[in-house]
């Protein structure tokens, strides 16, 4: 059965659910870019978790911006349906995979299921629409995220950032290891000499990223890790000239930006969750997604790093393959 997406006669109203964290919700807008070109005029209506939310507000034909907080007993998709229940929708896309699109009145109908194992998301997601390649991920600014963003970095040398933190411990890199890692890049012999360097991290992570900070000389130094909304962060990283950083939303943000991506993967897996793109890398921990996730006393509620099987010379090399592979100048 073809899962190509119908023609309409106008401009359809879509109704578009996506997810609640932020690296998922990066992935879907691939296929939010791909509607937006194939349905010049759509009506767009999304519908994302409250984090992820506020990184959809630039897109083309938004009409209505959902904020879906988790309730008990799955009472999120019950405030939903009666928020939109009443519309008739052109096409429903839902990445969830609830039965909210069958209750609703539509025209057609997409829902998300499980992908094969070890299948990139991306892949998993174009198939909704039939694509032969996947629609790369698409993040869309406005004037005012722009504006805050020349702000926080305003224009001289070249912008190394960084990423150094994560939403769970195991996945997060040592403070000493990105420290190093940011000397030997922006010092002597590195492709960034004298280069500044961004750290981003979210407010309550300030603690993981201190030390990574506070390695870095004060007039080099840009800190990321205030208040600034989702996409004037996005407008940073484009502003960047390489992204180096953790497996998190944060990456896929700078991928999707085109910013050059070094991800960062462990106890992770990178065949699903890589950063996306031709300008885009990954380094991986000598030991692998399997043999860290599968040890006897893996617990990722009470796990640290898990990241120590990748050293500094393994990510060092990483960067400098991707640099000279984009032909990155400082």
């Amino acid at each position: 059965m073809s899962r190509a997406l119908p023609s309409f006669a106008a401009a359809p109203a879509i109704l578009f659910v996506t997810a609640t964290r932020i690296g998922d919700a990066v992935l879907s807008t691939g296929l939010i870019h791909h509607l937006v070109r194939t349905y010049p005029g759509c009506r767009l209506t999304i519908a994302a978790g409250p984090v992820a939310a506020p990184l959809f507000r630039g897109v083309p034909g938004l009409v209505d911006l959902i904020p879906v907080q988790k309730r008990r007993y799955a009472g999120h998709w019950l405030a939903l349906y009666r928020r939109i229940a009443l519309r008739r929708w052109d096409l429903v896309v839902d990445l969830r995979g609830s039965a909210l699109a069958w209750l609703l009145l539509a025209g057609t109908r997409r829902t998300a299921g499980k992908g094969e194992p070890d299948e990139h998301k991306l892949v998993q997601l174009s198939r909704l629409f039939g694509l032969a390649h996947p629609p790369a991920p698409h993040l869309w600014t406005l004037p005012s995220h722009d504006a805050a963003a020349l702000r926080l970095i305003p224009p001289g040398p070249p912008v190394l950032a960084i990423g150094p933190t994560a939403n769970w411990p195991g996945k997060v890199w040592r403070a000493e290891r990105f420290a190093e890692l940011i000397a030997r890049l922006t010092g002597p012999g590195g492709p960034f000499l004298g280069a500044r360097v961004a750290v981003f991290a979210a407010p309550h992570e300030r603690a993981l990223a201190e030390p990574v900070l506070q390695s870095i000389a004060p007039d080099r130094r840009i800190d990321m890790t205030g208040e600034a909304d989702l996409l004037t962060i996005a407008a940073a990283l484009r502003r960047a000239t390489l992204f180096i950083g953790n497996d998190t939303g944060l990456m896929h943000m700078s991928a999707a930006v085109q910013t050059p991506t070094l991800g960062l993967f462990g106890p992770s897996p990178a065949a699903i969750y890589g950063p996306w793109g031709p300008h885009s890398a990954i380094a991986q921990t000598a030991l692998s997604y399997r043999q860290l996730v599968d040890a006897p006393d893996f617990d990722h509620r009470r796990t640290g790093t898990l990241m120590d099987s990748l050293s500094v010379d393994t990510v060092e090399a990483a960067a400098l393959s991707l640099v000279s592979r984009l032909n990155v100048a400082a």
